[in-house]
């Protein structure tokens, strides 16, 4: 069976809508590690980590309640669909040879889907998986990216599962498409600490700006940006108090703050500093808890995210909902450069805890010069 065209889905009374889980993605970022390809997903549950997927996407589903009616699911099977979901009416599509999924499962799954005529694809997961599904159709059939990935950097991904089902709403009432950036993030260099990001290709998306995610930028070291780092970093250091725990976010912006300490600093993870000294580096969710039992004064200093304004829950995936109600809202230390401030408008949260995203919302004062201050709103998406 041939897919429908696009412009079929704005006339129809229902649409087919395929759902494929990536059931690995997203399982390193708790633990601290960059990734769960390959042998990362064995490590990854060494260390205790969980799935993260199958609720992002009960969540998604959640949000789609009440269009049962208009939307026909192809889901794949097992852990890649199936085990996760229970939707009236559904078909699994295709079979797993083993029980460990491997990316040409996602692959073949997609192109089997469009086969049976899809009319859009949601997949659940990270950058990777993006990938993946634009190595099988290309731009073929439009896509919704669920974000659950420990790397959720491209510009398919909707801001959040609730964010995700809004678009395919918006895509059965007959919404348009638009391209968006799929991004090849060099695996090596990331776990090296460093973030190289190039362009692999783009996918067709609903075009629903407003719940879809900008792809991440990366901010030029320009000199007026330099010097804006460095008279932040020197205001943030005068303002550190002794006998407090700093928790280091991922970042440049924070990387000048261990640099104005004189401190080594994991540009990409979470370090741990006490006195103006370094007290544990790349630091996992449970390491981090560790430290809190120990240290009773602790403060988070993060920055947000470049192009998309995420504060948590892209990038830092170890300051967990547990972690952040620990040290509270009140503790935690925003820095940003004015041209990143500008750029984004507002802030973001998208922890995977309702309640903690509603205990982050409101308004924030960021650092954004030699202790001068912006307030700026925090929206959980």
């Amino acid at each position: 069976m041939g897919r429908s065209t696009l412009a079929d889905h704005k006339n129809a009374t229902s649409i087919r809508v395929g759902l494929i889980v990536n059931p690995i993605a997203g399982m390193g970022g708790s633990v601290g590690l960059k990734g769960t390809d390959g042998d990362l997903a064995l490590q990854a549950r060494a260390l205790g980590a969980r799935p993260v997927t199958p609720a992002r996407t009960r969540a998604f589903l959640a949000a789609l309640e009440g269009r049962e009616s208009t939307i026909r699911w192809l889901i794949a099977p097992g852990p890649m669909g199936a085990d996760h979901v229970s939707l009236r009416g559904s078909r699994v599509v295709g079979q797993l040879s083993e029980a460990q999924t491997r990316a040409e499962d996602t692959r073949r799954i997609a192109r089997l889907m469009v086969q049976e005529g899809i009319d859009l694809l949601v997949f659940v997961g990270g950058d990777g998986t993006a990938r993946d599904i634009f190595d099988a159709v290309g731009t073929q059939v439009p896509v919704v990216g669920v974000p659950a990935g420990v790397k959720v950097y491209s510009g398919v991904f909707a801001l959040s599962p609730r964010a995700a089902a809004e678009m395919v709403r918006a895509f059965a009432d007959g919404a348009g498409v638009t391209e968006a950036e799929v991004l090849d993030i060099d695996e090596e260099a990331f776990r090296a600490g460093r973030l190289e990001a190039h362009l692999y290709g783009y996918l067709l998306v609903p075009d629903v700006p407003p719940q879809l995610q900008p792809s991440k930028e990366g901010t030029r070291a320009t000199p007026d940006t330099v010097a804006n780092r460095e008279d932040i970093a020197t205001a943030m250091v005068e303002l550190m108090k002794p006998d407090t725990l700093y928790l280091l976010g991922p970042g440049t912006t924070v990387k000048a703050v261990a640099d104005e300490l004189g401190v080594p600093k994991t540009l990409l993870g979470i370090d741990a500093v006490y006195d103006r000294q370094v007290v544990a580096m790349d630091l996992n969710e449970q390491q981090i808890l560790e430290l809190l039992k120990v240290y009773p004064q602790r403060e988070i200093v993060v920055t947000p995210l470049g192009g998309n304004g995420f504060l948590f829950g892209r990038g830092n995936k170890p300051f967990t909902p547990a972690v952040i109600r620990q040290v509270g809202r009140e503790h935690i230390l925003v820095i940003a450069t004015e041209g990143k401030i500008r750029q984004v408008g507002h802030l973001r949260v998208d922890t995977g805890d309702p309640e903690v995203d509603a205990l982050l919302q409101g308004y924030i004062e960021v650092l954004i010069g030699y202790h001068y201050y912006r307030v700026v709103k925090v929206v959980a998406t």
